[in-house]
């Protein structure tokens, strides 16, 4: 068992994979696993991705949007967990007008895809 008390430092999300200001902080996690808090700013979101064992994120703050490849925009609130799949294209940040703070835990190394486009995300 290991207990981490040290602040790590929130790091800027990069442009290749997010589209306006998010920022992430190492939480822990183990060999196939790591936790991240992510804050998106209003509008900001994620590109396409997927992760080979699937993901959780649990909204913590906020509101946003999340939507699967193919599937409807959905939107999410504090208090709200979300379980895409292994291999799911999906996508999630921001809602317009509002900040999104959640903790994503992933299994795998993420597989990045094209950015989200506007009339994705305001569809």
């Amino acid at each position: 068992m290991e207990i981490s008390r040290k602040l790590t430092e929130a790091a800027k999300a990069p442009p290749e994979r997010f589209t306006g200001d998010a920022w992430m902080e190492w939480v822990g996690g183990t060999a196939h696993t790591e936790v991240r808090s992510v804050l998106f700013t209003p509008g900001a979101r994620t590109a396409w991705h997927r992760h080979p064992g699937g993901q959780v994120l649990h909204v913590t703050g906020g509101a946003g949007l999340i939507q699967s490849r193919g599937g409807a925009r959905e939107e999410i609130k504090a208090g709200d967990s979300v379980t895409a799949a292994p291999g799911e294209w999906h996508w999630h940040g921001a809602a317009p007008g509002a900040f999104l703070n959640h903790l994503a835990v992933s299994d795998g190394t993420t597989e990045w895809g094209e950015q989200v486009t506007d009339d994705e995300y305001q569809a």
